[in-house]
């Protein structure tokens, strides 16, 4: 791994209102994952968890962590190695409504699952296109989608704040734990807007608060990477879209979370990654009932 992918340290902190910090720690845990799934099939990294990006080494299979567990039927999977690499906390493909001859645009692709997925629902005649800021990630998608070999998708690299897609070009944007993740969510919102056309639909997979984090607990690069102190309170998720000028936003909660699980997650961290004077079992009860995976939907307006 080069020196530019190397991870940022779990233990620093991160201003959310630095743009291009952000996208660096994000950046950086992405590429190192894509890396390891490029080099390691059978160590795959995991957005959030145990197996997870966000902490000091990838470790163990993705899908094996409370987060990213059972999101997907193995049957449906385009590639075992598409799978065994998926980031998610949702499956925004199983929710979305697509139809053959659509164009779906995922924001944050990452290694291809869920823009695969769409491939084949909007065939024949339709287009998937998955849009990523690590070129990691993009070689490890298309790796993917020769294993599958789907011809109907395409993957562009960029940021999902700046759409490399013109204008009212797509029928449906969908996203799977990304969002989160971007320290200007209006403008992301914002673009989504632009490229959907009349009665475009929005279908995203994301992780919500359900309250505040602790103040000691938000700006942390493991959890700011870990899709956690990023996250948006699920009624600002719906106001957010509105002021984009989406209608018939809504969240709905698909996976809580019980304190087996978050200590699941939190054993996996290294103490340098916690607050000063946070152990384990104190990081699972600042966290208890505060964040949740969901399903956000919104139309744009007809």
């Amino acid at each position: 791994m080069d020196a530019a992918a190397a991870p940022t340290p779990e233990s620093a902190r991160l201003d959310p209102a630095d743009a291009s910090a952000v996208h660096e720690a994000v950046r950086g845990r992405y590429a190192h994952a894509a890396q390891t799934s490029l080099l390691a099939p059978t160590e795959r990294a995991s957005c959030c968890g145990p197996t997870s990006c966000c902490g000091s080494e990838p470790r163990g299979l993705g899908p094996e962590d409370p987060i990213s567990r059972d999101l997907y039927a193995v049957a449906e999977a385009p590639s075992a190695g598409a799978l065994a690499a998926s980031l998610g906390c949702g499956n925004p493909t199983a929710l979305a409504q697509m139809s053959p001859g659509e164009v779906v645009l995922d924001l944050g692709s990452g290694g291809g699952l869920d823009v695969l997925l769409s491939a084949r629902r909007v065939a024949p005649g339709g287009t998937a296109y998955g849009l990523d800021m690590t070129p990691e990630m993009l070689a490890l998608a298309r790796r993917h989608q020769a294993e599958a070999g789907i011809d109907n998708a395409e993957f562009l690299l960029g940021t999902i704040e700046a759409v490399p897609l013109p204008e009212e070009s797509v029928d449906v944007v969908i996203s799977n734990c990304v969002i989160n993740l971007t320290p200007d969510k209006d403008r992301v919102f914002a673009e989504a807007f632009r490229v959907l056309r009349a009665g475009g639909r929005l279908a995203v997979s994301d992780i919500v608060l359900l309250r505040p984090l602790p103040a000691q607990m938000a700006g942390l690069v493991a959890l700011w990477t870990g899709c956690v102190a990023g996250a948006l309170l699920d009624s600002d998720y719906v106001a957010r879209l509105r002021a984009a000028g989406f209608e018939d936003a809504a969240v709905e909660v698909t996976r809580t979370y019980s304190t087996v699980d978050l200590a699941e997650l939190a054993a996996s961290l290294a103490p340098s990654e916690l607050p000063d004077g946070v152990d384990v079992d104190s990081a699972v009860a600042l966290l208890d009932g505060a964040f949740a995976s969901a399903f956000v939907r919104a139309v744009k307006p007809a």
